[in-house]
């Protein structure tokens, strides 16, 4: 009876702005581990982890020589974790940033434009030519434009198969594609730092990976080896695509932002348009 008294009278001092905070809390928490899911950050904040725990056992042990050092190096973890993490944060407040729809904030422009890019992967893909196209959404990719050569040119079926025509010299790259044009070709982007992967992914899927995992961006790649079609999206892959499940793939991207909440609890996908498609998370699947 004394706990249960105890759990009423509890009940009863809760205010509504106590929810209200806690509910905040759970909120940014989970965002920020479905952030970081499947990225170096996990395996670092274990190591973190790991740290503070022997910092402890040697204050239980009375280990005086250890617990001095470990003192004195936990004064500077917080610069080593904003060093260490760099690349998470920015990715992460980007995120929540294009995300603010409803501030009028990164609004991504309706674009109908894709059945270009679907026709032109399903001819590579028939060719086993390699292609890595990048989709510019709400979080500008002028820094890896800059690395390419610009074009601004329309975006057509035949001006993409000539880029990435193994006998052109601006096949090898990622083209980025911004408001329906090409943007720019022979762009360079940054590489996956994932430990986990798989062999079996080349570099332009580990390109599209990473540019996907700094940016909002999303990419489609077409292997030169297997021309498997392949769409990448917030450091996720799904293989195997077919033009349906590809259109589709490109169409949910190339929507409006639905707001702030998808950044703390972002929608699920719906099921694939066909069973040819198969969706793999790199952290999960393309492990060695």
């Amino acid at each position: 009876m004394s706990r249960s008294a105890e759990l009423w009278r509890f009940l009863q001092q809760l205010r509504i702005t106590d929810l209200i905070d806690f509910v905040i809390v759970w909120a940014i928490i989970y965002g920020l581990l479905k952030l970081v899911r499947g990225t170096r950050a996990v395996t670092m904040a274990v190591g973190l982890l790991g740290v503070g725990l022997l910092y402890q056992l040697s204050a239980i042990l009375g280990l005086d020589t250890l617990q001095f050092v470990m003192r004195n190096t936990l004064l500077y973890f917080g610069f080593a974790i904003l060093v260490i993490f760099a690349p998470e944060i920015r990715s992460a407040l980007m995120r929540v940033g294009s995300n603010l729809g409803p501030f009028g904030f990164g609004r991504a422009k309706g674009r109908e434009a894709y059945d270009d890019i679907v026709l032109a992967a399903m001819t590579l893909s028939s060719r086993r030519v390699g292609a890595l196209i990048v989709l510019e959404r709400n979080v500008g990719l002028q820094n890896y434009v800059d690395t390419g050569v610009v074009l601004r040119a329309a975006l057509s079926y035949d001006l993409l198969i000539t880029i990435f025509d193994p006998h052109t010299p601006l096949h090898d790259g990622a083209v980025i594609i911004r408001n329906q044009r090409i943007e720019a070709a022979s762009c360079f982007l940054p590489l996956t730092l994932n430990p986990r992967l798989s062999k079996e992914l080349g570099t332009r899927h580990r390109a599209a990976i990473g540019v996907t995992e700094d940016t909002d961006a999303a990419a489609v790649v077409v292997s030169e080896e297997t021309g498997v079609i392949s769409f990448v999206q917030n450091g996720e892959i799904t293989r195997y695509l077919n033009s349906t499940s590809l259109r589709e793939l490109i169409r949910e991207a190339l929507q409006p932002q639905r707001g702030l909440v998808e950044a703390v609890h972002p929608a699920r996908r719906k099921p694939e348009t066909s069973r040819e498609a198969s969706r793999e998370q790199v952290s999960e699947t393309f492990v060695e």
